[in-house]
């Protein structure tokens, strides 16, 4: 029996990477005698024969010397990996059509369908609170006591769920900014002890990654301002008096109309309606509009380009990723790639995007901003009203494009802006997690689409993600194995295909630094090993990873424990399992532990979740 050491876990998504990390070789493996036996029949010398009943004297010293070595080719790793059919799990909240949450539904009260085809729901299960505690205490419980037991207010509570609230300050103005951010200050008040909150701008110059600390959060919100990339090229002046959407109306689609408005306009307010400068006041009113839909681009450019910097930080968080998108929505233009890009990042990052209209619940605005010089004239007023309409309604199109598209919520028509912000970033009391295996999927990383029906004629709202990405065949099998377990490692669902157990302990060294033992133990009756060559083959790759209490990495290593077992050995390990350690060197701190365990005969996975606490 071998160990390979060393390899680096790689995330496959930008500006996030592992750095290696040396592991101390240390495998402590039940019944050693018997893995000492394996190690002597491929290399050291045929010890003395012993005569037994099945075999005479005289052929043992030659059975000794022909048996194969304890080695796997490269043949045997190509075709001993075999593709999982992997468990998608759809998390799904009901609500009634006044908002409230429905609850004690059973498995049979729901119907999935994957690209249209109704699937079988083959795992069910509630969460709530209590669900959530229970979790956290069994995780708790893998930290062996080391001395006095950890105090309640000592123990790790584990990040489940990472709410990124993400403010559009480059679109909202100072009255919605100070409208939400009291709002939203209440929801970081009663944020529950496994959240971990992070505040984001999308003009990048608000920024607070994960934390727990509400102090922080609180702190970093009084910076939030209305800080406009480009904004209304001609704010000062208003003259012409125009926005994006008009921009847009003429440039991309050609609008004749507004263009005739905008000059009008601008004969008006430059040239006191002199006739004879019609012309250039048309020739002003095309560059102008030329302008605003540059500016209005641009300012947008920066709101997307932020949306994806969010969604690469959250793809690294092992939990529950929930996106709270506050804006008062903006103008389309051509940018649909754009907002489709959006979209399928987040699904593949398995992020959930909720929008609150910052507006509230607003009227039309047909006067426009009071706050700037009136420009129009009694001939452009009925049209500018129009448009000032109809940009507001547009405005919206793009906050519900995002939530519909990521199976999120989109709040809006409602000055209620607590409970927009609460049902929005909250956990919700009640929700129900549906799992399925697809059938007959093809392997050809496209994305499915996914809808989950609550059966009978009672009128709900579902929410639930819109869809998923297939995985996408790899020539080469191991590493498929790699992505299997690299989803699993920033998961936080705990896998049990293959019977595992770990427990956590420390020893301090100093004041400023410990060293943690995460000992293992696999039960290796439920594996699927391999006979060939009078021997029982598999090996097991186990991925243990270290996180802080925020959800960040800190270190990690995987380790490949190969297996060529004599029969006698096999039955005295499937007796007893086997058990591995693995060591890291941690400053005092509270710390999640997630370890993921693959088999390369049956693919079998199992992940566990643990937490550790080192005192100061």
């Amino acid at each position: 029996m071998g160990a390979r050491e060393g390899m680096t876990l790689r995330p496959a998504y930008r500006n996030f990477h592992f750095h290696p990390v040396r592991w101390t070789a240390l495998f402590v493996i039940c019944l050693t005698c018997a893995l000492v036996i394996c190690s002597q029949d491929a290399s050291a010398p045929p010890a003395p024969p012993k005569t037994t009943p099945d075999a005479p004297p005289a052929t043992q010293p030659q059975a000794a010397a022909t048996e194969p070595k304890p080695e796997i080719s490269n043949k045997d790793t190509t075709t001993t990996f075999k593709l999982r059919v992997n468990l998608v799990q759809v998390k799904v909240v009901v609500r009634d059509l006044q908002g409230n949450l429905v609850e004690n539904l059973q498995r049979e009260d729901f119907q999935l369908f994957d690209q249209g085809k109704p699937q079988v729901i083959s795992t069910f299960g509630v969460e709530t609170a209590e669900t959530r505690r229970k979790r956290s205490e069994a995780a708790a419980r893998t930290q062996a006591e080391e001395g006095e037991a950890p105090t309640a207010s000592e123990t790790a509570a584990l990040p489940e769920r990472f709410v990124a609230l993400v403010f559009d300050d480059i679109h909202l103005e100072m009255g919605d900014i100070l409208y939400v951010r009291k709002n939203a200050e209440k929801l970081i008040n009663g944020m529950a002890p496994t959240d971990r909150l992070g505040v984001y701008s999308t003009s990048g110059q608000v920024s607070q990654e994960f934390t727990s600390d509400k102090e922080a959060l609180l702190k970093k919100m009084l910076s939030l301002t209305p800080r406009p990339m480009m904004g209304k090229f001609n704010s000062v002046s208003n003259c012409p008096d125009i926005n994006h959407y008009m921009a847009d109306q003429w440039v991309n689609k050609g609008d004749q109309q507004v263009l005739s408005v905008v000059a009008a306009n601008v004969l008006a307010c430059q040239y006191q309606n002199n006739p004879q400068m019609a012309a250039a006041a048309t020739a002003m009113a095309q560059v102008d509009l030329q302008q605003e839909l540059v500016a209005g681009d641009t300012d947008n450019e920066y709101t997307y380009r932020r949306l994806e910097d969010v969604l690469r930080r959250m793809m690294g968080m092992p939990g529950e990723r929930v996106m709270v998108l506050v804006s008062p929505g903006f103008i389309l233009s051509t940018q649909t790639l754009d907002e489709m890009g959006i979209i399928d990042r987040a699904n593949r990052a398995n992020v959930v995007i909720n929008t609150v209209d910052a507006r509230g619940l607003y009227t039309p605005d047909l006067l426009g901003d009071i706050s700037q010089v009136n420009t129009q004239t009694p001939q452009t007023a009925g049209y500018m009203a129009t448009y000032r309409t109809q940009a507001q309604t547009e405005n919206a199109f793009v906050l519900s494009d995002i939530a519909n598209g990521t199976g999120g919520t989109f709040f809006h028509n409602s000055n209620d802006m607590e409970t927009g912000l609460k049902r929005a970033g909250a956990a919700p009391e009640v929700s129900y997690v549906l799992g399925f295996s697809p059938q007959n999927q093809k392997m050809d990383g496209k994305f499915h689409t996914l809808k989950v029906v609550v059966t009978g004629k009672r009128k709900v709202n579902v929410q639930a993600r819109r869809g998923y990405f297939a995985p996408k065949k790899v020539d080469d099998p191991q590493q498929q194995a790699k992505a299997e377990m690299m989803e699993a490692v920033f998961s936080q669902d705990e896998i049990q295909e293959l019977p595992l157990d770990f427990q956590t302990q420390y020893f301090k060294t100093d004041a400023a630094a410990a060293h943690l033992s995460v000992v293992s133990h696999i039960d290796l009756k439920a594996i699927h090993f391999r006979k060939a060559d009078g021997r029982n083959y598999d090996d097991l790759t186990v991925d243990t990873v270290v996180f802080d209490e925020n959800g960040n990495y800190v270190t990690g290593g995987e380790k490949i424990l190969e297996m060529r077992l004599l029969d006698t050995t096999y039955e005295r390990l499937s007796r007893t399992g086997v058990t591995m350690k693995s060591s890291f060197d941690l400053k005092p701190g509270k710390y999640m532990i997630r370890q993921v365990v693959r088999d390369s005969e049956g693919a079998q996975m199992a992940a566990k979740n643990g937490a550790v606490v080192i005192p100061y």
